[in-house]
């Protein structure tokens, strides 16, 4: 029976996906602090160079490989186009999702505005309860 059910595993034409809602719920909310972090960087443009300092160090130091440094680093080259910026910040791609678990942004924003954009976006807050109804 177990030998069957590999052969039919093995025969799928499809990919499973293999994540669940915690996993959903954590790459939702990094992407709504990547955003913020997108909207930071415009509005101060002077820590992008906090910014490509940590990419530099992270190549240096073998903890980033260069093919996610070029990416970072193209994606900040964008910046100038604040909405282009914005979309490769928070694309919603499987590799995209992968590269903002291992962030250089750390340390953009402040305790206090992170929590902000969870609580503005990730939870989906409502001014009144009447849409509810």
């Amino acid at each position: 029976m177990g030998s069957l059910f590999r052969q039919q595993k093995r025969k799928r034409t499809y990919a499973v996906k293999k994540t669940g809602i915690k996993d959903e719920n954590i790459d939702r909310q990094i992407i709504v602090i990547h955003r913020a972090i997108a909207e930071k960087l415009i509005a101060h443009p002077i820590l992008v160079d906090q910014v490509k300092s940590r990419l530099e160090e992270k190549r240096d130091n073998g903890s980033m490989g260069y093919g996610h440094y070029i990416t970072w680093q193209s994606i900040l080259e964008l910046r100038e186009n604040a909405t282009t910026f914005i979309e490769a910040m928070t694309e919603d791609s499987q590799k995209m999702r992968r590269m903002r678990r291992s962030t250089p942004f750390t340390g953009i924003l402040t305790e206090e505005e992170r929590v902000n954009a969870l609580k503005q976006d990730a939870f989906a807050s409502v001014d009144s309860i009447d849409v509810l109804f």
